[in-house]
């Protein structure tokens, strides 16, 4: 993507202005940003899809005695009537089940993949929503049918409302509001207070529509959860040298213990080799980075890859792809790829970094690949990462 290029999906400006002007600093309401959008999935597919176990969706109520909230799968008879008023159905990760809703992401490649998280579809009846709100994640809210009014603040008072199954805010203070018609959207940045009500929107004929939300959400992992994470990813690393040698699985050793009146109080000599171990882990930052490379493209738990539908031939004419659920990432001496990483340089990493980017390599960019390139693909290939294009 040239991130100069203007684009209407930003209402003019370029990839390089909207992350200097707006990323996580300012909204950016775009009118049509997509002229004549039409929903990737219709009513019934979308229902469809939050029936399956795999898929995870939530069915928000409004109610006079307050907000039900009630976690998928919906059979077909789980939803409320289309008549009711003030409900909504939240189906998210629709990306790793439906092709045309992996294409739309590919849009919003001009932030790393490392930061894009999903695709969420909002199906809402007149007057649904999930109340007043704050994300702690960029989000672009894009309508794709029907129509919802918003309502956006910079909210100081966070405190939320109590005994109900949602982060609500309990004083909502809007600054600006804005209605969204199919082909709009609207760019947020953390914290950035919104409430959405779905209004009756008309259709050719005169037919009432459906309202429908896309909501492409950005991943942004706590410090401390990221920290935990890392850490004991690092510990693992240690456990795997540990079986080949390695000092750093040494073992906690005190022969010179005295005899203690005081049993209770931790040794300084244990809490030193505690902080040994954890400056040991941190020690490497190869190690670090491979920890991070690895956390960031693991799949979802509710994500499994099918076998390979045909044999692994690199001299197809289609070339080559990546699976649409296939998380692909690299940094100066790694390629990772869901959850895995390898170490790659030369030529293969030129070839590797192209896949992630392009996320497909074409006839003559296997015609090049090393012969070792050739087996990691066969082997990605086997595990229904990668696969051949469909034939046009």
């Amino acid at each position: 993507m040239d991130v100069n290029q203007p684009l209407s999906l930003l209402a003019g400006l370029t990839p390089a202005q909207f992350m200097r002007r707006h990323w996580q600093k300012k909204p950016l309401l775009v009118r049509q940003a997509m002229p004549g959008f039409k929903p990737l999935l219709s009513r019934t597919e979308l229902f469809r899809l939050a029936a399956q176990p795999q898929v995870e969706s939530r069915l928000v109520v409004q109610q006079p005695s307050g907000w039900r909230m009630k976690q998928g799968p919906f059979g077909p008879r789980s939803l409320p009537a289309l008549s009711r008023r003030q409900w909504t159905l939240l189906v998210q990760g629709v990306d790793l089940h439906d092709a045309r809703a992996h294409d739309l992401l590919k849009q919003f490649r001009f932030v790393p993949d490392a930061r894009l998280d999903d695709l969420m579809i909002s199906f809402a009846t007149p007057g649904g929503g999930v109340g007043p709100h704050f994300d702690s994640y960029d989000v672009f809210l894009l309508q794709a049918s029907g129509r919802r009014r918003w309502q956006i603040g910079r909210q100081k008072d966070l405190t939320l409302q109590e005994g109900v199954p949602l982060k609500i805010l309990q004083n909502f203070e809007p600054e600006q509001e804005f209605l969204l018609e199919a082909g709009d959207m609207l760019y947020l940045p953390p914290r950035y207070a919104h409430d959405g009500l779905a209004e009756q929107g008309v259709g050719a004929g005169g037919k009432p529509t459906d309202c429908m939300t896309y909501s492409i959400g950005f991943r942004a992992p706590r410090q401390a959860e990221l920290g935990s994470e890392l850490l004991q990813r690092l510990a693992d690393f240690g456990d795997d040298d540990d079986e080949s040698g390695n000092s750093n699985g040494a073992i906690y050793r005190d022969p010179l213990q005295h005899a203690t009146e005081t049993p209770g109080a931790v040794p300084l000599g244990l809490l030193e080799f505690a902080q040994k171990a954890v400056n040991n882990a941190l020690k490497d930052p190869l190690a670090l980075a491979c920890a991070l490379g690895e956390y960031l493209t693991e799949p979802k738990a509710s994500v499994w890859f099918d076998g390979p539908s045909g044999a692994w031939n690199p001299r197809d004419a289609g070339g080559l792809c990546l699976d649409p659920r296939t998380k692909m990432i690299y940094d100066t001496h790694h390629v990772f790829i869901n959850g895995e990483s390898y170490r790659a340089k030369g030529v293969d990493a030129t070839l590797m970094h192209r896949l992630a980017d392009q996320r497909r390599l074409t006839p003559a960019d296997l015609r090049r690949a090393s012969a070792s390139a050739l087996e990691l693909l066969a082997d990605w290939h086997e595990s229904g990462w990668v696969s051949h294009p469909p034939r046009q």
